[in-house]
């Protein structure tokens, strides 16, 4: 017997819900990176977010046993290519750079976020990346070192002063901050999994 379409509607949202309830935290921490804002004022990375699941959303019916968490990563990595460089204006000779951003990758590039992104916190393969960003494998590999390269040249923005800074003299000690994914090396600390064949290059 054929199922109708209200059940069948009833069911995908239910199966939409459980696994936003699973994976929208870690999606929307890997959206923060990408847009390199603060964990507690991250606008861009919530609309990213939202972009994201609704288009996993409107394709949950064609997903037929794939992972949807690949299906949601992979759109929100296409999302933010296409539009990284609305907000990524490279310094002007002459003119004041713009403020600074208080999040983790904020001094790296938005090419430089996404490949980071994907090959240390997702743990994406080279080959799997590449496809994604429309770049050849070794020159995602350069741009990860590069990454990498940077962001232990100096400590991270919310680093720089903490609890453990020594304050200056005749002045209070800083505030504890609250806690803030490490290094480089702590991005690759959570498990793997794969990115499907679609590319974009909207960032070459």
């Amino acid at each position: 017997m054929r199922e109708r379409p209200s059940i069948r509607h009833r069911r995908r949202t239910r199966e939409f819900e459980a696994f936003v309830a699973g994976a929208g935290g870690r999606l929307l921490h890997a959206a923060t990176l990408l847009t390199a804002e603060s964990p507690d004022a991250n606008p861009r990375a919530r609309r990213l977010l939202t972009g994201a699941l609704a288009e996993t959303y409107a394709r949950w019916h064609r997903l037929r046993g794939e992972d949807p968490y690949d299906s949601a990563r992979q759109e929100l990595a296409a999302r933010f290519a296409r539009t990284a460089w609305r907000h990524h204006r490279p310094a002007v000779p002459g003119l004041p750079r713009p403020p600074a951003q208080p999040g983790l990758l904020a001094r790296l590039t938005p090419q430089e976020r996404l490949i980071l992104v994907l090959r240390l916190y997702e743990g994406v393969a080279e080959e799997q990346t590449a496809a994604l960003v429309g770049l050849p494998v070794d020159r995602v590999r350069a741009i990860c070192t590069r990454a990498v390269t940077a962001m232990r040249s100096a400590p991270p923005p919310a680093a720089v002063t903490g609890p453990n800074t020594p304050a200056a003299p005749g002045t209070a000690p800083a505030p504890a901050a609250p806690a803030a994914p490490g290094p480089p090396a702590a991005l690759g600390a959570a498990g793997a999994k794969s990115v499907g064949p679609t590319g974009s290059r909207a960032l070459r």
